[in-house]
């Protein structure tokens, strides 16, 4: 079973708290378009690489604070939404086996921790269930749900969305032959409610009574850390051989914008940016995309992800980008499910990936790779998606060479000379970007590296892997 249709609002990278408790104030976008973003991701029936998160460590960051979560009183299920007590979930048949991980090791990985995933217990739609429930978590930065038990007849489907049902996603019925156990994950919303709902359809053929009792359970629900949380997040990463800065560093003071900052002084930039994608990884960590040529074709790092399982359980976002310069709007994003990885390599840190729904996104364009190697003091600029936030872009045109432009053509990363070395600023997030000449407009290094210069790997050196699949 596949996708169905639903709209996103997001929030720009500077969020307007309100009130003591927290409280996120979203100014949205009301004059965009409907359209069909996505729906259920579902595994396979043979067991899966571990992917997910419970843990019930509490690092001393904020961005740990909440060690035992419950909902609003908006929710009227009777169990508690809480971290696992178990240091390690036993691994389910048809299910991926659950394991702990901290902010710290996924910041081992080199991947951003961006959320926290809670084991709930929450039934809907049975006999004596409501049909409806309300997930809130103040403050959090988008809620995403996961199934694990569903029994619906033919025509009977959820509804998984916001407070105010202006981000919406519906998701039909299962085949009766998959039985009532099942591992679904809905679609994220943004924002810190997600409200669930069961439809049910005329049923004059007794479809219902053949599937069993009927009704689903939610068991876990991955949430966003709040902007506090975020600022606590640890920062140590993956870092270059023989250098001790952070995966993604900013290198003095933080001269990038958002990319609508760019749309009439630097068009050009502006619309190479659209092409660049926001991945949430399993649900809790991040990273940058971007669309390479013309086909199904997405670029990331290799310590991202580096297999066909977690590319399926990666959201890709497309046009997160705020609406004015320096404002709270944001487009609404366009969401769909990575799929298959077609090749990867851990010393040139790539994966060339593809999504599914391929032609919700070929409007935004993509970016190409340069054969050529850049030539010390080229001017650069790094569309991204530092710490999760909305596109910005590292690189004003006209600045000092120094400051974005290529510092060592043959820079050491994971082997000697493989990489192009800048002081263009990034943060956490932003692996993956694609590092941009402004004389050719093509993408030169694929960001991986930080520690002031940062780095990433030739594009040169990938093309010469990857021109066959591109």
């Amino acid at each position: 079973m596949r996708r169905k249709a639903g709209i996103v609002v997001g929030a720009c990278a500077a969020l307007v708290l309100a009130g003591s408790a927290g409280a996120v104030v979203w100014k949205q976008q009301s004059n965009d378009e409907r359209r069909p973003v996505g729906g259920w991701r579902e595994a396979p029936a043979e067991a899966r690489t571990p992917v997910a998160v419970l843990s019930n460590q509490r690092p001393t960051t904020a961005a740990t604070q909440a060690a035992t979560e419950t909902p609003t009183a908006a929710a009227t299920s009777t169990k508690p939404v809480s971290e696992d007590p178990r240091t390690h979930a036993e691994p389910v048949k048809h299910k991926r086996a659950i394991v702990e991980e901290s902010a710290a090791a996924a910041a081992a990985k080199g991947r951003q921790k961006v959320g926290r995933l809670l084991r709930v217990d929450k039934l809907l739609g049975y006999a004596r269930t409501p049909a409806t429930e309300t997930f809130r978590y103040p403050g959090a930065s988008y809620v995403k749900l996961h199934f694990d038990r569903m029994v619906m007849a033919p025509g009977d489907y959820l509804t998984v969305s916001d407070a105010k049902g202006q981000e919406s996603y519906r998701y039909d019925a299962p085949a009766l032959v998959e039985g009532a156990s099942v591992d679904k994950w809905a679609m994220s919303v943004t924002g810190d409610t997600a409200v669930v709902k069961v439809h049910r359809a005329v049923d004059p053929l007794g479809a219902r009574s053949l599937a069993g009792e009927p009704g689903v359970r939610v068991d876990r629900v991955a949430r966003g850390f709040t902007r506090t949380e975020q600022g606590g997040a640890p920062e140590e990463t993956l870092t270059a051989p023989g250098h001790t800065g952070r995966e993604e560093s900013v290198c003095g003071s933080d001269e990038s914008k958002d990319a609508v900052c760019y749309k009439a002084k630097d068009p050009v930039a502006y619309t190479r940016s659209k092409a660049v994608a926001r991945l949430l990884i399993d649900g809790t960590e991040l990273c940058t995309g971007w669309r390479v040529g013309t086909r199904n074709r997405m670029l990331t790092n290799n310590h991202c992800f580096d297999n066909s399982d977690s590319a399926y359980d990666t959201e890709v976002w497309f046009n997160y980008q705020c609406a004015t310069c320096g404002g709270y709007d944001t487009f609404k994003p366009t969401k769909v499910w990575g799929d298959k990885v077609l090749a990867t390599n851990h010393t040139l840190d790539y994966t060339l990936f593809t999504v599914e729904n391929f032609g919700a996104i070929q409007k935004y364009g993509y970016l190409q790779l340069d054969n050529v190697r850049p030539a010390k003091g080229q001017p650069l600029y790094v569309p991204q998606h530092p710490a999760g936030d909305p596109t910005r872009i590292a690189g004003s045109l006209g600045e000092k060479a120094g400051n974005c432009a290529v510092a060592d053509n043959a820079y050491t990363g994971y082997q000697t000379a493989s990489d192009v070395s800048y002081y263009c600023d990034t943060e956490g997030g932003s692996s993956g970007s694609p590092v941009i000449s402004r004389r050719t407009n093509r993408v030169v290094a694929l960001h991986h590296f930080g520690g002031c210069p940062n780095s990433g790997v030739r594009s040169d050196l990938l093309l010469s892997q990857l021109s066959g699949k591109l």
